[in-house]
């Protein structure tokens, strides 16, 4: 069961990184950014079975509270919008930092403290992922730069937890980010 979620959760996310870089090129990037979010949107459950079954708490409360992100990315990839409504967008990070506080409280419960490595390399995955998610979602380029800080340090939790197919799905994700953070910012060049 293990190797099928990590084929699951690894294909998916990889292949929203995949088709969201490649988004980052185009100026009609409609399609290419709504099957970019709906991939992530796949995978994200094989991410949370797998991340809880190995009690990495904060990982794991933080890929729940991607979804959000995840569908806003989607969301405003279909309306064709750059901009949300306050409440949304404040409710969508009240969600968000209330999930990283619910998994960090946990993982100090759990493990009686930050004692770990992992808990460690958690806290880079909380910060690079949510903050990372949120602000590609809004089509912000520094979002490329926190993923590809998450992707490290999860790469390094996955290679710890013995998940290979994962790390490696991480490592070559690694690639994409930085593919999308300079296409990205051509792109934004290319409209100044």
């Amino acid at each position: 069961m293990n190797i099928f979620l990590q084929i699951w959760g690894g294909a998916g996310y990889l292949l929203a990184k995949v088709l969201l870089s490649h988004a980052e090129g185009l100026d009609d990037d409609r399609t290419w950014r709504m099957a970019g979010w709906a991939a992530y949107l796949a995978g994200l459950p094989a991410w949370v079975v797998l991340l809880a079954a190995q009690q990495t708490w904060m990982a794991c409360a933080v890929e729940a509270a991607g979804a959000p992100s995840f569908a806003l990315g989607l969301v405003m990839a279909w309306k064709r919008i750059d901009n949300i409504n306050r409440a949304l967008d404040w409710s969508i990070k009240i969600f968000t930092y209330l999930m990283i506080l619910l998994g960090a409280s946990y993982s100090v419960y759990t493990f009686k403290g930050i004692t770990t490595l992992t808990q460690v390399l958690e806290i880079g995955v909380t910060f690079g992922f949510l903050l990372g998610a949120y602000l590609l979602a809004k089509k912000n380029s520094i979002g490329w730069l926190l993923f590809a800080e998450m992707l490290i340090c999860m790469c390094v939790i996955m290679l710890i937890q013995g998940n290979m197919i994962l790390a490696f799905q991480q490592a070559v994700s690694l690639v994409f980010a930085i593919v999308g953070f300079v296409r990205s910012r051509q792109k934004q060049k290319r409209s100044w």
